[in-house]
């Protein structure tokens, strides 16, 4: 597998004060790929940021249910962006089959828009789609089965195991479906506090990389205790020197 990406929401506080030296410093850490949030709005600081850095972004979060999705994919496009990724469905929406139906329904009608584009529509996963089970499957898997195959699949290692799935055994399931993992890492709490650098939490990451080779690795922090750059940094370094 190539190098590791970083979703930009970890260093969101500083991106919006600098979205620059940002990505100067994501760059200097060794980065040469970035997965932005926010396309729209971000698209003239990303234009300009990412090729003064080295840096391309070859998969982005941006809402698509209900928004205007011809402007998102427009945008992606004019950045470079191969895939966009609907970042969360709300819980609510995971609790029955007809529910999940309509979510499916709704990113196979955005995958239709997007091919308009030339780029490819995804979805992220939290705790929640794992959590809820429908008639004794993952609902993200039921989901997962009712996806046109030109939407793919981000799977967050750290959210799939708080929601109570083998993480490892989930993306063996799911095989090619899925494009990138966010490799994420700590004591598994749903309000995302105690996140920790790749391999020192309780995420069996060697497990989860193993089961998805050939997937695009996104590392990502919702919350961080320490300076969030020498983190993103030491998940880098897990990376690229440790696990594969």
């Amino acid at each position: 597998m190539g190098k590791p990406s970083v979703q930009l929401y970890s260093v969101r506080d500083a991106f919006a004060a600098d979205p620059a030296d940002t990505l100067r410093r994501l760059a200097a850490i060794g980065f040469t790929q970035v997965e932005p949030y926010g396309v729209v709005e971000h698209v003239a600081a990303l234009g300009a940021g990412l090729p003064a850095n080295g840096l391309t972004a070859p998969t982005a979060h941006a809402k698509l249910i209900g928004e205007d999705q011809h402007a998102v994919f427009a945008a992606a496009k004019q950045l470079g962006i191969a895939v966009v990724i609907d970042p969360l469905v709300k819980p609510e929406q995971w609790q029955n089959a007809a529910d999940i139906t309509a979510t499916a329904e709704a990113l196979n009608a955005a995958a239709k828009v997007a091919e308009e584009h030339g780029v490819q529509v995804g979805y992220h996963n939290h705790w929640w789609e794992l959590e809820s089970r429908i008639d004794g499957r993952h609902a993200f898997e039921v989901f997962a089965d009712q996806l046109d195959p030109a939407v793919a699949l981000e799977v967050d290692a750290y959210w799939a195991t708080a929601g109570g799935a083998n993480a490892p055994e989930l993306l063996a399931r799911l095989g090619s479906r899925v494009h990138a993992i966010h490799v994420k890492d700590g004591a598994l709490a749903t309000d995302a506090s105690g996140q920790v650098p790749a391999g020192q939490g309780s995420v069996p990451l060697p497990e989860v990389l193993a089961a998805a080779p050939d997937a695009l690795r996104v590392v990502e922090f919702d919350r961080y205790d320490g300076d969030i750059f020498e983190g993103i940094a030491a998940s880098f370094a897990y990376l690229t020197e440790g696990a594969k």
